[in-house]
């Protein structure tokens, strides 16, 4: 099913009951959420109720640490500040380190624990640092250490009612393992891509999201699965299945697909919400006719949601970081306005 750019599009529904499916929804997101020209304080993203924020970072192989910024390698610039109440993320100094910006998701996560379910994409711009000891395993322990139980974790996906596991990602999503949004409620799926920086580098042979999926691949071969953390996202929007591009052995590994909404929208997507697996369009102002990145009319900005709804993604994003009130929205999936 193509959808047509000339579709009807009505006024936006309420939210659908929580007890809906994780992926039988349509949320909205917001891009670069951690820049403070897009909010002074990241907790203030997470008011608007958006059900996906971004974070970009860096590593930092002398201190261990990975910094966030948009494009400053050796610095922070971000709007995570520290803090152990919900008071303390709305005040103080920013620019600090990804797991401080994990430990304000923590802290928020735990004042609103009926919200949610929330995605963190998390983009290593220049990639992993194996070689110096911030790989996989230490993002993984980075995530546990902060997060803990609010983390919806692969494991979590691959655990079967009855007890026992599915084989994989792909065999758990295509059985409809997922909760529903109220069971996911106060919880966080985190969701890795490659870097922009790491996708011109013509000597990084694994890049970040196929490394993820191996280490997922391994991790359930040794009975292990239970300490990852992230989902790897899928890249490309090309005809057929984009996980084509990868190794036979991890592509069942990826369940979430992410990239440009102008490429998804211009082919058949229904084969991903019959699958279940979760579809993240991103620059969705994009989509012809194009509104605005950054301030669309409410009006513009809901009839993109159900117009990018009808087109079976789970969540959509751009820079709509005053329409809070479509931040909050959720539409069900694969209907059109």
């Amino acid at each position: 099913m193509i959808v047509s750019l000339t579709a009807p599009v009505q006024p936006a529904v309420a939210a659908p009951a929580n007890d809906m499916p994780f992926t039988s929804a349509t949320t909205v997101g917001i891009h670069n959420t951690y820049e403070q020209g897009a909010f002074d304080y990241l907790a203030e993203a997470l008011d608007t109720g958006t059900s996906l924020i971004e974070i970009d970072i860096w590593p930092n192989i002398f201190t261990r640490k990975w910094k966030v910024s948009h494009d400053e390698p050796l610095s922070n610039n971000n709007n995570c500040t520290t803090g152990s109440n919900l008071a303390d993320l709305y005040a103080g100094s920013r620019n600090k380190h990804l797991g401080d910006c994990l430990d304000n998701i923590r802290v928020w996560l735990d004042a609103h624990p009926d919200s949610g379910p929330l995605m963190l994409k998390i983009e290593p711009k220049l990639g992993l640092a194996t070689a110096f000891g911030m790989g996989v395993d230490q993002v993984d322990s980075l995530v546990r250490s902060r997060l803990g139980d609010r983390v919806f974790r692969p494991a979590d996906l691959l655990a079967k009612p009855d007890g026992g596991w599915y084989g994989s990602l792909d065999e758990a999503a295509r059985m409809g393992n997922w909760p529903t949004r109220e069971e996911l409620a106060g919880r966080v799926l985190l969701q890795v891509i490659p870097g922009t920086v790491e996708n011109n580098n013509p000597f990084d042979w694994s890049p970040t999201n196929e490394q993820y999926a191996e280490h997922l691949h391994d991790l359930a071969a040794a009975g292990e699965i239970e300490d990852a953390q992230i989902f790897p996202a899928a890249r490309g929007a090309a005809s057929g299945d984009p996980r084509d591009q990868y190794d036979a052995d991890i592509r069942p590994w990826f369940v979430v697909f992410d990239s440009g909404a102008s490429g998804w929208f211009n082919r058949d997507t229904t084969w991903f919400a019959e699958n279940n697996y979760v579809l993240v369009m991103t620059s969705a102002h994009s989509v012809a006719p194009a509104i605005s990145s950054t301030n669309p009319t409410e009006a513009e900005a809901r009839d993109r949601l159900l117009l990018l709804a009808g087109a079976n993604a789970s969540i959509i994003t751009s820079d709509w970081t005053q329409l809070p009130q479509i931040q909050s929205m959720v539409v069900p999936r694969g209907e059109q306005g």
